[in-house]
């Protein structure tokens, strides 16, 4: 167990390491009381450390330490120590070869950090602090080693024996068990080793790079999997094609290895040519993958490819930089997911998720730059800021220097760095020499926590025809940063006058008017004013189109306004934007209406609107469907300085029954156009067309009645294709017609031997809105399905109860509160990791009111003084109280 007490790292104390390690050979020997490590370390001392006679000091933890050695000779007591996470050598020369033998015990490893156990074998996580459960070492990303590993197991239990690089040897030992050897030929992080053993099948293709190199493909699943891995191969022959074609970057390996697993805390970890991925995001079939889950699969298998050069080939220096990896790598598959589906609708997915997740988090005790300054438990930095954050911070470098000078910059990035253990500063750099520009004020977006807030004013002077806006930023105090100074923001506008017709952007003393619709202003002050010439009439402006800055736009508009860029926007985003616009400022009038005691009104405007967007789906279902979704419980919550969730969710769900009341034969017809003939295939115009048609379906079923239940029941009977299936499966278990529970047997008879589909049957019950689901999760922690040691069984149930049902888990009488307590409390001792990311839907307690506040301080105040605390939760929580 960890010391629980917190200790804060900064990102100022920064020193290189006292020592460097050249090479790694490590003996793993798998037996069934445990496992023996050898490890035989190449060390040299760092010249570029600032303190000479430095002890040897490794990191380890959970490790039986059996032997250590110097250049051959045993260490023995008094010539070094050894505590439960450091071993300390003193006294060892410029240069030495370390030896270490240790045991460690992965059945016993709940954690599932370092080597750990699942049903089909061993597995391992070594990010970010992993390796040191595995052996004693140098713990950290700036120390780059070139391993060889050698693993040793029962041949019949492990017939699979993989690890980093190329196998060079293999073969038989005494007792029916079997060796294999392996070579990395690229230095790497500790973080990013691997290793499998394990009873795995597995397919294998040989493809061409763009070089004439012949490399192998190999997909490794669970006996029994291979028909759920054709569409991850497709996905991964796309990924390496795309990189190659955009980037010219190309797979630097002979034989590149994925293996599934049902036990992973994240989604997938992208080890250097051996990447590990939660089963979820590798096995797809129509019988168990929704759309979503194909897109996800084809997205995450281009983010741990993607990571092959920004993560591994070039990787980071410490922790605190752990963006300019992910959140390079995440912008990176962001294009590629633009580029094979429709990049209007991947936009709008992007910054839905973002507004709902990312800017809470920005607003809440969590909140930090994305490069944070400091932290207790580094894994509590795996977050929406670094992540999603990260990726519109280089989204906002490529809108400042075009598509051909981020080109330039990757290029440059990557002559200078490739090998290296680098900085945020480092990837600006490149982009910023490679192109001439000077982006200090812009590395603002690095150390700078908050969200932006960006106000425009405007005045028309029909007289001289001008136009003018005036441009306000400034950014609320954060934790530990209370002023901020001036961003630059990329703040992309356009003008739409009164014809739907874009007007010409010809800022005043310009010779000549900007070409394209949009421009993008560099707003570097606190103030800025654009005064635009030649206006014929008043416009309405379309700001921050595509979302050119993660940031909270403040203009008055006014409904008529709205309906105008809904209907005539140039800009995609902008359109899908006026409609969400429209749809907040009516909910939110409605509940101050409900207060009143007033009925809820939904304008007709809006609701011809929304009538115009279903007349028009035929050119884009895709886009209609996003079009026609109401905004986020969540996502509305943060517009409200008291959240009333009760309000919140009656008036949501008021405004969405109208909206079916009135176009309901609009809705059907959209229901009856978008169903798709023939096999199921995951492409994007099919993906279209029924994401449409079941948001068609959810707003028909807002009706409650019969007939259109046994719509919902009859497509769940008849689906051929899971999308259609769970779509219907998730309205019905959000209604307590007869039509439910049938449903829900009926599903769960078909899923209990596919882990995948329990997780879907699990989450449908837990988000459900009735008032029962708090006591159907409760009931389900007990159900053979539910499994507490596993990872998915628990976001599947319990976090999607405390993250994705906002009105349940935030009840007046604090049972969600309660439940939540009792779960953290419980998971943690098994798998902190895990523990803490549920511990994080208590981040916006204060925004509710005076008794769940009390419902909520009572329950974390619970957690942090339970027993044997973790780090990970002990951080997360004492934040969230302070």
């Amino acid at each position: 167990m960890r010391d629980p007490a917190p200790k804060t790292i900064f990102l100022r104390d920064y020193t290189p390491p006292a020592f460097l390690i050249d090479a790694v050979d490590l003996d793993v020997d798998i037996r069934n009381d445990a496992t023996r490590v050898r490890a035989r370390l190449l060390v040299r001392r760092n010249p570029a450390y600032p303190h000479a006679n430095e002890p040897l000091r490794l990191n380890g933890e959970a490790l039986e330490l059996e032997a250590v050695s110097l250049n051959g000779r045993a260490l023995v007591a008094g010539q070094f120590t050894v505590e439960p996470e450091l071993l300390m050598v003193p006294g060892v020369p410029d240069q030495f070869a370390l030896e270490t033998t240790s045991r460690i015990h992965p059945e016993q490893n709940t954690a599932l950090e370092g080597l750990y156990a699942s049903k089909t074998g061993y597995f391992t996580q070594c990010e970010a602090e992993g390796f040191r459960r595995i052996t004693w070492f140098i713990d950290r990303p700036d120390v780059m080693a070139k391993y060889t590993v050698t693993i040793h197991a029962a041949r019949e239990r492990f017939p699979v024996l993989l690890s980093n690089g190329n196998r060079v040897g293999q073969g038989k030992e005494n007792g029916g068990r079997h060796w294999a050897k392996f070579v990395d030929p690229f230095p790497k992080p500790s973080y990013l080793f691997a290793l499998v053993a394990g009873k795995l099948d597995v397919t294998e293709e040989k493809i061409a790079t763009r070089s004439g190199r012949t490399v192998t493909l190999g997909l490794y699943v669970e006996p029994g999997k291979l028909k759920s891995v054709s569409f991850a191969m497709l996905a991964l022959k796309r990924a390496i094609k795309w990189d190659e074609d955009t980037y010219g970057l190309e797979l630097d390996l002979d034989h590149y290895k994925i293996v599934a697993v049902g036990d992973f805390n994240s989604g997938a970890m992208e080890n250097k040519g051996l990447n590990i991925f939660n089963t979820k995001y590798l096995l797809a079939t129509p019988e168990i993958a929704t759309d979503v889950d194909y897109m996800n699969v084809d997205r995450v298998i281009a983010h741990e490819y993607f990571h092959n050069w920004t993560g591994d080939r070039v990787t980071c220096r410490d922790w605190f930089q752990l963006s300019l990896k992910e959140g390079l790598t995440v912008f990176r598959d962001q294009e590629y997911g633009a580029d094979v589906y429709s990049r209007a609708v991947q936009r709008i997915q992007e910054v839905r998720g973002l507004r709902s997740a990312q800017f809470p988090e920005d607003a809440g005790p969590m909140a930090h730059p994305v490069r944070p300054q400091s932290y207790m438990e580094i894994r509590n930095f795996y977050t929406m800021t670094v992540y999603e954050k990260g990726a519109e911070v280089v989204r906002m470098i490529q809108t400042l220097v075009g598509r051909d000078g981020f080109r330039k910059g990757m290029d440059l990035y990557f002559q200078r760095h490739d090998g290296q253990a680098v900085t945020c500063d480092d990837f600006a750099q490149a982009m910023a020499d490679a192109n001439h520009i000077d982006l200090t004020q812009f590395k603002r977006w690095y150390n700078q926590a908050g969200t932006p807030v960006v106000e425009v004013e405007d005045a028309y002077d029909p007289a001289q025809k001008t136009y003018t806006l005036s441009v306000r930023q400034s950014c609320p105090a954060t934790p530990g940063q209370e002023t901020k100074l001036p961003f630059h923001i990329p703040f992309a506008i356009g003008l739409v006058g009164p014809d739907g017709a874009s007007l010409p952007l010809h800022l005043a003393g310009e010779a000549a008017p900007h070409a394209a619709p949009t421009r993008v202003l560099s707003l570097t002050e606190a103030e800025h004013r654009y005064t635009f010439t030649q206006v014929p009439a008043r416009p309405v402006p379309s700001l921050a189109r595509g979302f050119s800055a993660p940031v909270i736009v403040k203009y008055p508009y006014t409904d008529a306004d709205l309906t105008h860029l809904l209907a005539h926007d140039a800009d995609s985003f902008n359109r899908w934007e006026a409609g969400q616009r429209l749809a907040l400022n009516i909910i939110l009038r409605g509940i101050e209406a409900r207060r009143d005691g007033k009925p809820v009104e939904v304008p007709a405007g809006f609701i011809a609107a929304m009538n115009r967007v279903l007349r028009d789906a035929a050119h884009d279902p895709a886009f209609a469907a996003e079009a026609l979704r109401l905004p986020a419980e969540a996502y509305l919550a943060e517009q409200m300085d008291v959240v009333d969730p009760d309000a919140l969710h009656e008036v949501r769900n008021a405004v969405a029954k109208t909206l079916a009341t009135a176009l309901a034969a609009a809705f059907q017809a959209a229901y009856d156009a978008n169903t798709v003939a023939g096999p199921y295939a995951p492409e994007p115009a099919a993906i279209g067309k029924r994401t449409l048609k079941n948001v068609a379906l959810g707003y028909l079923v807002e009706r409650d009645d019969a007939a259109s239940r046994a719509l919902c029941k009859r497509q769940f009977d008849t689906a051929d294709n899971m999308t259609d299936r769970m779509a219907a499966l998730a309205l019905l278990a959000n209604s307590d017609g007869p039509e439910r529970a049938p449903a829900l047997v009926a599903f769960y008879e078909a899923a209990q031997d596919d882990p995948l589909l329990l997780d879907k049957w699990l989450a449908v019950q837990a988000t459900s809105r009735l008032p029962t689901a708090l006591a159907e999760v409760l009931r389900l922690t007990r159900h053979p399905a539910f499994d507490m040691k596993n990872p998915n069984k628990v976001y599947s149930l319990i976090r999607a109860f405390c993250a994705a049902n906002h009105v349940r888990f935030h009840a007046a009488d604090g049972g969600g509160y309660v439940f939540a307590a009792d779960q953290i409390i419980a998971i943690q001792k098994l798998n902190p990791q895990v523990g803490a990311r549920i511990a994080r839907c208590f981040d916006r307690w204060k925004k509710f009111d005076a008794g769940r506040q009390a419902h909520a301080r009572a329950a974390l105040e619970r957690i942090l003084h339970a027993p044997d605390l973790s780090k990970d939760v002990a951080e997360i929580v004492s934040k969230a109280l302070a």
